[in-house]
């Protein structure tokens, strides 16, 4: 199986956790965000979305990062998918809490308007506005996560075994570590961080963005919690 990606991102790092916890062997192809090799022609041929990542087995073409955990997941066998009715179903809720709750005001609200260039607003007052939305909005999503999803018993998002909704959980959180966003008033997610980067795998799987997506902006200020 091939995976087109890049190591940065986001939406791609979940998939390399899953993969090098569960001994799945994948074949990585590296699409260059920063180079835009993903809006070139050669590559829209392959995914239309023009977006990272993108699973081929065989001729079988899959995009989506939650889509993809939850295939590579059945395939492996993974107990990180459970099995259980009821239980997969709290993995596939949280997961899509994440995408469509959390990640959207996180992520596209506060974190990258202001470190990518194709977000930022083009009027001042409209970029600070959205900044502060994603803000306020962001502190609601995470206080649900600390407070009612994780709590004070769990050490992760579904209980106490790690599931795909964590690798995919923590990617979002952590991609604030760009910003430098302190979650030191959400001590319960606190906790569940550092439950995942103390996961055999973490630092290898995570190299390339600490080295080329928080490195760089080491010493900017930024809008924070």
């Amino acid at each position: 199986m091939k995976l087109y990606f890049h190591p940065v991102s986001t939406t791609c790092r979940p998939i390399m956790m899953l993969a090098a916890d569960s001994g799945i062997d994948l074949d990585y192809q590296v699409v260059d965000l920063f180079k835009g090799e993903h809006m070139q022609d050669s590559y829209s041929m392959i995914n239309p979305c023009r977006q990272v990542p993108l699973l081929e087995d065989g001729g079988f073409r899959l995009t989506e990062s939650s889509a993809i955990l939850k295939y590579l997941a059945d395939k492996a066998g993974s107990p990180a998918y459970p099995s259980d009715p009821q239980a997969r179903a709290r993995v596939n809720e949280r997961m899509d809490w994440f995408n469509t709750g959390l990640y959207r005001d996180l992520g596209y609200g506060l974190i990258y308007p202001q470190v990518l260039p194709d977000l930022r607003r083009p009027d001042d007052a409209v970029h600070a506005g959205t900044i502060a939305w994603g803000r306020d909005k962001a502190n609601g999503w995470l206080r649900i996560l600390d407070e009612s999803f994780i709590g004070p018993a769990n050490a992760y998002v579904c209980g106490n075994e790690v599931t795909i909704a964590d690798y995919f959980g923590a990617a979002m959180v952590t991609a604030g570590e760009v910003i430098h966003l302190d979650y030191s008033a959400y001590p319960n997610i606190r906790r569940w961080l550092a439950n995942m980067k103390a996961r055999p795998n973490w630092d290898k799987v995570n190299e390339a963005f600490y080295q080329y997506f928080v490195g760089p902006y080491k010493e900017q200020k930024f809008q924070g919690l």
